[in-house]
This record gives C-alpha cells, sequence and structure tokens, in this order.
C-alpha cells in the first residue's frame, strides 16, 4: 500500500496534478508467475537478443500482433509466465479456438489492423493532452469491438470458451457513445484541438451558423479584390493574409504610384500604406479592416464553440472510462489469442499439456528462435530432439563437441516451459509439463568489469544463486560449469555442483559439460542420465548431426572446431601432436617433455597431418620422387601415374 501511495505521489507531481487512467490495485499471490532472473532473461533472450537488438529475440518470433496493445500484452506475459495449471490452460483454450477457425482468424486479423490504441489515446484524454484524432481513435476502437462481436458470434465457429467469452462480454456496449461521435467529429482531423475544424457540420447548429458568417465574409473578401482591380485598373492586385498584418492589399511595385498617398483617387478607396518589400507594396483599407474584423470575431466565437463542444466529449469519454479500459483490455487479449493461433498454425506448434504433477517430457522440441534463422536463410531443416526429465531421471548430463548443439538443446527446452506457461503452443510434436516455479540458466560467459568480476567470478554468483534457490519444482540449464579456471579446480566444481542438484536441490536439470570424468556419476546417482550430442567423422573431419541420444562422448573434438574455425595448420597439427602426447601419458611429465622439445621452426615446416588422418597413395607416391633426378620423359610417366592414383582414391571415396 505504501508504494502504490508513493507511486501516485509521483505521478501528480511530475504530471502535475494531472492523474492518468489509473485502475484500483489487484493482489496478486505470492508465486502467481513464473521466478525468472535478469541473468536467465539475458541468456535466454526473452525480449533482447544478446547484441541488445530486438531482432532475434524470443518476442521478435512469436509476435504477429496486430495492435499496440496486444503487442504490450504479449510483453508482459512473457516475462511473466504464469503457474497456475488453471489459469495457463484457460489461455491455451483461447488459442485453440482460434486455431481451429482459420477463417475467423483472418477476418479478426483485418479487423485488429485497423483498430487503433485506445489505452494510449484514453491516457493522453485523462491528463488534458489528447486531441480530436484521440477521441477518434476511442471511437474507431469501441466500432472494431462490435465487428469482433459480431465475426466472432457468425462466422460459423463453436461456442467460445471461457476466456473468450469473458472477454466479449467485457467489450460491453457502447453504441451511445460511438453514435455521438461519429456525428461529432470530421473525418480529416487536425492533432491539436486548438486548430478547430474538427466538428462535423450539422452537430451543433450555432457553429454552423458561425462558419457560415465567418465563410461569408470571406466570399466578401474575393469580391473586394475584384472591385479594387477595376476600380484601379490593376489587374495584378491581391488581397493575402498574414498573421502580422491581417488582411492587406498587395501590389507589385510597378503599381505603387497610383494607390500612393498622392496618387488620383479615381477609385474612390483610400489605401493606407502598411510595408514595402523588394517584390511587393502592402496598402490596407477602411472596407478591409471591417471586413477582417467581421470575419475574426465569427472565426474566434467559432473556435471557442469548438474547444467547448471537446471538452463535453471528452468529459463523457472519462465518465466512461473504467468501461473503455476493460473493453480496450479485452481487444489486446483477444489480439493475443490469434496472433498465438496464428503462430501455432504456420509454425506447427502444438497445444502442451500443463498440470501439477513434476513431468517435463518434451517430444521432437526445437528452437522457436534458431528454427526461424534456418528458415529465413532457406538452410537445412532444424533437427528436432526429445527431453524427458520426469521424477526417474530429473537431472540429464549432456556431453559432446563444440558447435554440436548442446547449448540450443538446454535453451530450446527452457523456451517451451515459458512459452508454455505464458499460454501459447510450443515448438515440439508433443510436450507435457509439470508448472515450473523458478526457471535458472546459467548459459554463455561474460565479465563485468564495471564491479571488478572477471568471468569465472560472474559464473559462479549465478551458480551459487541457483544452489541457494533453486527446488524441486525449478527447471535449471548450466553449461560449461567450471570453465574459467584451472582444469581440476573446474572439474570438481562441476562434479559437487552435479551432485548437489542431485541430492539437494532435486530439480529439474540440463546439465552440460565437457568435463567427461562426470558421466561416471551415472553409476552412483540414481537419477542422473547421461546424453550426448551425435557426431560423426569423415577423413578426419567431424560432421554435427545435432541429435540428443543416451550415453557419454569419450571426446570433445575442440582440435577439429578449432580447425573449422581457420586456425593456420601449423597450429592445428602441433595441437594434433601435444593432444597425443597428453593423452598417452601422465598428464605433468608429458607437460614437462612437451616444454623441452619445443619445436620453434615448426611454423615454416610443411605441417604433418592430424593423427585421425589417412595418408593418401597419391601422398606417398609423391614423397618417393626426385624430381632432379627424372628425366623429361620419366617426369611424364609419374605425372600419369599421380594421375591414376588420385582418380582410384575418388573412385574408394
Amino acid at each position: 500500500t505504501a508504494a502504490c501511495g508513493a507511486l501516485v505521489d509521483y505521478v501528480e507531481l511530475t504530471q502535475k496534478g494531472q492523474l492518468p487512467n489509473l485502475q484500483p490495485p489487484r493482489r496478486q499471490e505470492a508465486g502467481f508467475a513464473m521466478g525468472i532472473d535478469a541473468a536467465t532473461r539475458r541468456n535466454l533472450e526473452l525480449t533482447r537478443s544478446l547484441s541488445g537488438g530486438r531482432e532475434g529475440s524470443l518476442l521478435s518470433i512469436i509476435d504477429q500482433t496486430q495492435t499496440g496493445a496486444g503487442a504490450r500484452l504479449l510483453a508482459d506475459r512473457l516475462a511473466a509466465p504464469l503457474t497456475s495449471p488453471e489459469a495457463i490452460n484457460g489461455r491455451l483454450d483461447g488459442v485453440q479456438y482460434f486455431v481451429q477457425g482459420p477463417q475467423a482468424r483472418e477476418t479478426l486479423r483485418k479487423i485488429f489492423k485497423a483498430t487503433p490504441d485506445i489505452e494510449r489515446s484514453l491516457s493522453r484524454l485523462s491528463l488534458g493532452r489528447g486531441g480530436p484524432r484521440d477521441l477518434a481513435a476511442v471511437r474507431d476502437g469501441l466500432k472494431a469491438a462490435t465487428q469482433l462481436r459480431i465475426a466472432i458470434n457468425g462466422d460459423g465457429l463453436a461456442p467460445p470458451p471461457k476466456s473468450i467469452d469473458t472477454c466479449l462480454r467485457d467489450m460491453g456496449e457502447h453504441t451511445t457513445l460511438v453514435d455521438r461521435l461519429q456525428r461529432a467529429l470530421m473525418p480529416d482531423l487536425p492533432v491539436l484541438a486548438r486548430d478547430g475544424g474538427f466538428v462535423a457540420p450539422g452537430y451543433r447548429p450555432e457553429l454552423d451558423e458561425l462558419r457560415q458568417l465567418r465563410d461569408e465574409n470571406r466570399r466578401l473578401i474575393r469580391d473586394l479584390q475584384r472591385q479594387y482591380c477595376a476600380s484601379t485598373g490593376i489587374t495584378s492586385l491581391k488581397i493575402r493574409h498574414n498573421n502580422v498584418l491581417g488582411y492587406f492589399v498587395e501590389v507589385t511595385p510597378t503599381h505603387a504610384d497610383k494607390l500612393s498617398a498622392g496618387a488620383p483617387k479615381e477609385s474612390g478607396v483610400d489605401f493606407i500604406h502598411r510595408q514595402t518589400l523588394a517584390s511587393a507594396v502592402r496598402y490596407d483599407t477602411a472596407e478591409l479592416r471591417e471586413l477582417e474584423g467581421r470575419i475574426s470575431t465569427a472565426a474566434e466565437k467559432a473556435l471557442a464553440l469548438e474547444l467547448g463542444l471537446f471538452e463535453d466529449l471528452v468529459v463523457e469519454v472519462m465518465e466512461r472510462r473504467v468501461a473503455i479500459s476493460l473493453a480496450a483490455s479485452a481487444l489486446a487479449r483477444i489480439d493475443v489469442a490469434v496472433a498465438l493461433a496464428g503462430l501455432a498454425a504456420t509454425q506447427g506448434y502444438v497445444r502442451p499439456v500443463i498440470d501439477g504433477s513434476a513431468a517435463f517430457s518434451i517430444t521432437g522440441g526445437r528452437h522457436p528462435a534458431v528454427e526461424a534463422a534456418l528458415a529465413k536463410a532457406q538452410a537445412h531443416p532444424f533437427v528436432a530432439n526429445d527431453c524427458d526429465l520426469g521424477e526417474e531421471q530429473h537431472l540429464w548430463l549432456v556431453t559432446g563437441p563444440n558447435m554440436a548443439g548442446k547449448s540450443t538443446f538446454l535453451r530450446q527446452n527452457a523456451l517451451i516451459a515459458i512459452l508454455a506457461q505464458m499460454g501459447s503452443f510450443v515448438p515440439a510434436d508433443a510436450a507435457h509439463i509439470g508448472v515450473v516455479d523458478r526457471l535458472f540458466s546459467r548459459v554463455g560467459a561474460a565479465d563485468d568489469l564495471a564491479r571488478g568480476r572477471s568471468t569465472f567470478m560472474v559464473e559462479m554468483v549465478e551458480t551459487a544463486a541457483i544452489l541457494n534457490q533453486a527446488g524441486p519444482r525449478s527447471l535449471v540449464i548450466l553449461d560449461e560449469i567450471g570453465r574459467g579456471t584451472a582444469t581440476f579446480d573446474g572439474l570438481s566444481i562441476a562434479w559437487a555442483t552435479v551432485e548437489h542438484l542431485h541430492e539437494v536441490n532435486r530439480s529439474r536439470t540440463l546439465f552440460a559439460t565437457h568435463y567427461h570424468e562426470i558421466t561416471m556419476l551415472s553409476a552412483k546417482l540414481a537419477r542422473l542420465r547421461n546424453h550426448t550430442m551425435r557426431v560423426k567423422e569423415w577423413k578426419g573431419e567431424v560432421v554435427f548431426l545435432h541429435e540428443v541420444v543416451p550415453g557419454a562422448a569419450d571426446r570433445s573434438y575442440g582440435i577439429q572446431v578449432a580447425k573449422l574455425a581457420g586456425l593456420p595448420a601449423s597450429v592445428i597439427a602441433r595441437a594434433a601432436t601435444v593432444l597425443e602426447t597428453l593423452e598417452k601419458g601422465e598428464q605433468a611429465n608429458a607437460a614437462a617433455r612437451l616444454a623441452e622439445d619445443l619445436p620453434l621452426f615448426s611454423a615454416s615446416v610443411e605441417p604433418r597431418p592430424m593423427a585421425s588422418e589417412k595418408v593418401s597413395a597419391v601422398e606417398t607416391a609423391l614423397a618417393d620422387i626426385r624430381p632432379d633426378d627424372l628425366s623429361p620423359r620419366e617426369a611424364l610417366d609419374a605425372l600419369y601415374r599421380l594421375k591414376v592414383l588420385l582418380d582410384d582414391d575418388d573412385g574408394k571415396q
């Protein structure tokens, strides 16, 4: 209550006493929404990508809303997924209702596309900053609500579910207000009320009379111009107007002598000099002053009456602002349901099963953002994967090489949980999710120099938050814990973290690591399962299949990935040698031998092939050739032999 009071006081102070359209506060039960900390939101790129922009975020992928209010509501739901199965399933019922009616969905999208932002217009009007266009926005938004109700009730759809039926009731009945605004406002409206000209003819008779008087006097001005042209003989004479001089007679300097004070008064009119410019001379007359006064008086009275009518319309709108706000909220909710239904229909999303169990079973799950990026680039289709973190296997230890898709697999399951609990269909073939109360993600690495934290320190702080807060209903995503320090230190921290998550937190957990030694814990921890990313080796190269299968990886293929990244061949060859030596001997002794036998000039020599590569017959034959000892004929024969060997190798491949 104190916080709400402070906020209202702040608004009164900053808005100079003008309060916006505030609704009474509503109490939310503790834990009504999934807990997602700042690090997790950043790592999962919910509303902003890691580069800082909206493009590539989950919100940018799923947002197919047509209205501003709908887009804001979708972002709010994504930021705070629900934890009540009943409330989540109510939202899912609304989405499924529109999934089953593609024709009605398209009709509603067209209505929403022409629907203005009622919430913003109502807020501006309540603060005294609104204009005629805001009144028109309220009118058109309420008209859209009526059209939408008719479309839903008369488009051959089944009776709407409770969530949609509630929206239809919340839209209310606003025929009287819409009719008055329709009659009162012109088709083309100015931005500001003080500009006038926004009240439609026929709405107020006295306003029409003032406008007629003003326009009649303007016609008299045109008649006066023709009279002056005829009496002075100056055909180029014009009567003009500006905000400084008002109405004035203007002639070119060539004809100024005919209107000057000493000139003969053939016209019988006294022209009073007002202003001389390089290209024009300006005059005034008593007749012109009289007409201008009448025009000004009529225009001022008309504008004053229009402003009064504007205030009356604003008061009427404000008297109904609670009902209008409710209608605006209902429009936004239906817009979100229609948008999510369109997303599900076009992208092949399915309705998840949401309940209060401890289940977490995803069949054919996909990462929405990566899938969309692959489709945009017209690349290979996304490889879907299953994930089952049930009570008997609530911790998956995922191993495999870099670039194989471990991080994508971890993130996609977290995103599926968020989408499901915000009330959206999910990118999978099937999904059964017991409600997740808190979501934790430790993916990626970055330092925090402003706070004096290294990359490893940031990682440890985030891991500490997970181990201290995660519970049995939480979902934990951990990627490469312990990589920022010495090998044995990192391994020991990762090992202890896995044990703590399994025995103490008992959270549903996906834990990706390159410490293959931890896979031995599967023999000790009953609910831990080893899974790995499938790869295939082909002629010294590694092919990533992006499939998650049971089992453990025996190596990380780091050197092959480094080769793909473009490291010099000499570095790759030396790394292969070092790896082979380290794997054969005891680590400390092997490292000492390598340091003593440092090949300082190896970069200038032809790098030897990696241990996993086979030397071809062509290379063997080429190594035996001594060019200086060959005659021209022998050299030609040797070239033919190499060509035959090369063709044979290609045939075997």
